[in-house]
This record gives C-alpha cells, sequence and structure tokens, in this order.
C-alpha cells in the first residue's frame, strides 16, 4: 500500500510512463521516462538542462547519446530513491556509471559506486579484472589526481607485478596512466624498474607488430634470467617504431634504477630507448656510484594487509610489522597486500623479531584470518618448530627449529608452484606434496607475544640442504 515507505512508493515513480513528463533517449535508443522536477531537484546537472529557458525546457523528450540506457537507469534508481540495488553494478558497466554521476555531479552516488566497489574488491571479485577496468577508465575520464576511481585503480594495481598481468589486458594508454600516478611517489609497488620497462618496451611492440612483440619478448628476459640473454638481433627494423610508441612512457620510467651493465648490454643496443635517457643514466650512475637508488619505485610491496588480517592482530611501522595483541593465545594470520599469479619467482624475508609459541610463515589464498593458515586447505606454511603444515596435514623435521631474531627467505616459484624456505642462511629443498594455486600471497601465523616484520630479500651467503 501507499503512504508507509518514501523509498517504495518513490520506486513506483521509477520509468514508469503515467507519473512521468519526460522522455530519456540514450545512446541504445532506448526510452526512459522520468519526471523533470525530481531531476532537477536532485541535480544542478538536471535542473541546468530542464529549466534552463531554452527548447530544452518545453520538449518533452532528451537525448544523451553517449550514455548507454543501463547506465542512465542506476542514475534515476540513486535520483529517486537515494540508493541503488549492488547486484545493478557489473565489470561492464561501472566505469560508465561512475563517469556519468561524475557528470549529473552526483557525489554520493560516486560514493556508492566507490563502496560496492571496495567490497568486490575485498572479497576477490573485481582483482582479476584491475587491468581491463583501468584500460577502460582511461578512454572514458579524464585523468586528474583526484579521481577517487582512477587513483583506487592504480593502488591495486601496484601491487600487483606486472609481469603477472599478460600482454594485452593492459592497454598502453593504462600503463602510462600507472606509470605516471606512481613514478617519484611515496606508495607501494611491486615491480622492478627493470621489469617496468621491460614490459613496456614488449607491450609497446605488441602495438608495432607481431614480429616487434616476438623479437622484443625474446631479447628482453625477466629479471631471473637475465644471464642467459641473447645477443641482439641484426633484423629488428621496427626498433624506431618502437621507440615511438615507448616514447610517451619513457619519462615515467626511472632509468637509474636499472643496472648499468643491463643497460649497456641489453637496452642501448635495442635503440628503443632515447641515447640522451641513457647517457644521462651512465653520468648519473658514474658520479652517484648508484648505491642509494633501489631497483623498485616507491615503498615496498612486501607490506601486511590490515584488510586481511585477524581480529587480534596489530599491523606497525607503515604494514613491515605484524604482531599479536596482549595475552592473546590462539593463532591467528594475516597475509600481505602483495599477491602473486601465474608465473614468476618470487622471494621475500622474513624476521621473527619476538617469537611465540610458534610462528608459521608461508604463502595463503583467501583465509578465514582468525584461524590458523596451516589448517585451511589455502594455507601452506613453515612453523618455527621445524614442521611444515597443510589443511592440517603435517610434514615433520623439514629444517631446524628457529627462535627470535631468526631470519626465514621464502622462495615461491610459480612457474613451477612450488615453495622452498631459507632459514638463517641454510637453503633447504621445495615442500613435496604441496599442490599450490595460480595464485598467492605472503602469510604468516602467530599469537601473543609474536612480532614478525616481512621485508623484501636481502643478499645472502646461502648453503643448500637435501631433505632426506
Amino acid at each position: 500500500m501507499k503512504g508507509y515507505s518514501l523509498d517504495q512508493d518513490l520506486k513506483l515513480l521509477l520509468n514508469n510512463p503515467k507519473y512521468s513528463d519526460l522522455e530519456i533517449i540514450c545512446e541504445d535508443n532506448r526510452k526512459l521516462y522520468a519526471s523533470r522536477a525530481i531531476l532537477a531537484a536532485r541535480s544542478e546537472v538536471f535542473d541546468g538542462l530542464l529549466y534552463n529557458g531554452m527548447k530544452e525546457s518545453y520538449e518533452n523528450q532528451i537525448h544523451f547519446p553517449s550514455i548507454n540506457s543501463f547506465v542512465m537507469e542506476i542514475v534515476l534508481e540513486y535520483t529517486y530513491t537515494g540508493s541503488i540495488k549492488e547486484e545493478s553494478l557489473t565489470e561492464d558497466n561501472i566505469i560508465e556509471a561512475f563517469s556519468a554521476a561524475d557528470y549529473f555531479q552526483l557525489p554520493n552516488l560516486q560514493d556508492f559506486i566507490m563502496k560496492i566497489f571496495k567490497n568486490a574488491l575485498l572479497c576477490g571479485c573485481a582483482e582479476n579484472y584491475l587491468p581491463e577496468l583501468l584500460s577502460k577508465v582511461v578512454k572514458k575520464m579524464p585523468l586528474t589526481e583526484n579521481n577517487v576511481l582512477i587513483n583506487l585503480l592504480v593502488e591495486e594495481l601496484a601491487i600487483i607485478p606486472l609481469n603477472a598481468i599478460e600482454f594485452g589486458r593492459l592497454s598502453l594508454e593504462a600503463l602510462q596512466c600507472l606509470l605516471c600516478y606512481t613514478h617519484e611517489k611515496e606508495m607501494t609497488f611491486a615491480t622492478p624498474e627493470y621489469e617496468v620497462l621491460r614490459y613496456s618496451a614488449i607491450l609497446a611492440g605488441k602495438k608495432v607488430s607481431y614480429e616487434a612483440y616476438e623479437i622484443l619478448f625474446r631479447q628482453l628476459p625477466v629479471l631471473e634470467q637475465l644471464e642467459n640473454q641473447i645477443q641482439v638481433e641484426d633484423n629488428f627494423t621496427d626498433c624506431q617504431k618502437v621507440a615511438e610508441e615507448l616514447e610517451p612512457l619513457i619519462k615515467f620510467i626511472d632509468l637509474k634504477r636499472i643496472k648499468g651493465q643491463v643497460l649497456a648490454k641489453i637496452i642501448e643496443p635495442l635503440g628503443i630507448v632515447p641515447e640522451e635517457a641513457i647517457m644521462d643514466v651512465y653520468r648519473y650512475k658514474a658520479i652517484s656510484n648508484d648505491s642509494d637508488l633501489n631497483d623498485v619505485r616507491g615503498m615496498s610491496p612486501y607490506v601486511w594487509d590490515e584488510l586481511a588480517c585477524g581480529s587480534k592482530i596489530l599491523i606497525k611501522e607503515n604494514g613491515s610489522i605484524v604482531e599479536s595483541t596482549y595475552e592473546f593465545q590462539h593463532l591467528q594470520s594475516v597475509r600481505s597486500k602483495m599477491s602473486f599469479e601465474n608465473e614468476g619467482i618470487f622471494e621475500w624475508d622474513i624476521i621473527i623479531e619476538r617469537n611465540c609459541k610458534n610462528v608459521y610463515i608461508g604463502v595463503c589464498g583467501n583465509l578465514n584470518y582468525d584461524k590458523f593458515a596451516g589448517s585451511q586447505p589455502i594455507g601452506w606454511v613453515l612453523g618455527s618448530n621445524g614442521n611444515c603444515c597443510n589443511s592440517g596435514i603435517w610434514l615433520n623435521n623439514y629444517c631446524n627449529r628457529f627462535r627470535d631474531g631468526s631470519k626465514v627467505t621464502v622462495h615461491l616459484n610459480m612457474n613451477q608452484r612450488t615453495c622452498a624456505f631459507t632459514v638463517n642462511g641454510v637453503r633447504y629443498p621445495e615442500v613435496p606434496e604441496w599442490n599450490l594455486p595460480s595464485k598467492l600471497y605472503p602469510v604468516v601465523s602467530l599469537c601473543y607475544p609474536g612480532r614478525i616484520r616481512i621485508q623484501p630479500l636481502q643478499n645472502q651467503n646461502i648453503q643448500i640442504i637435501e631433505l632426506i
């Protein structure tokens, strides 16, 4: 019955010809119905369009040739009711809906869209579509620093190694946006600068020709295969075209972070980077001795995620430290923000600054973080007792026990889906019988008074141990 709920009564008016005096013609020529008074009351843009004293003020039709009817339905639903159904937003329309909310000056609708999108990210529903979303948004929206959607997409993409993103999923323009927004910024970034240049060059080559793409894919190996690089091919005739496609990105790639030998032996001979840019790097390295520059821009990607941790866990020092709250004796877990997908070799250090009864170190999928990672099917961990665990199944005596001050290096090979550990300089083999999936995060499980630090791999002398 009418009169009991304002929200329900207004929904009866939505796209209802009986109560409308305006027809809205959309991009797909579909016709929607609305009340010009309601639209004008809710949006300054609608007010200006419908009550401007010109023909739109008297005609019963208004055209929006660049807005799809499904997106306009979202705008109308919010305009009438102040909310939208979450299922109304999909991977295919979220960018257009956000852009339309911006066009009609509906900031609360933008906030609502962002809330839904963030929830989808937390559930892992949107992570696999991030490259496509950024590629779409750079075509649809102006690239401004205060665009919250672009900033969120960049922030989420920055913690994914570029090598994990298949070529073609991220457009060249979207890659430029990612590099521009992270260039010389103190934000988390996952990809070493050589890999940034490699990915950019191969993507530029793909745009030029399939032959250029193939040549650059062969000539620019991933970091762990640099020692196996081959001599530059003489028939690379598309180098100038690739250089032209790559030019807008070069100013956002910090060549100083790439080793001089790599620049001289691999990059410079290809002829895809301006000679002046290469010479500037050589001068810098000659003067500075290159002693104070990391090979990855921004902040370390190895930080704990406050949105993916147990309720009794505290994260400190900008995400590098995790510890349990006072007198909490049950194991809980926390994963890092950074994920690893598909292919690549990834290594990081875990420092046991303060041990509890046992701490556990390893990799995981999306867990129940209020529980021990090793008891769950998607948690694979090594304990400070020297035993490994997954799904509650134990492998005993993998390594010696370790305590306060110990350093454990995790060696994750996503090519082979294997994981191994180095404990206090002793390298142990891959853990047998671990069937790892295609996407993983660093994880630890701890209780009070445990305190654990995560950091990028530091150089170390390693002794190899065989598992008997």
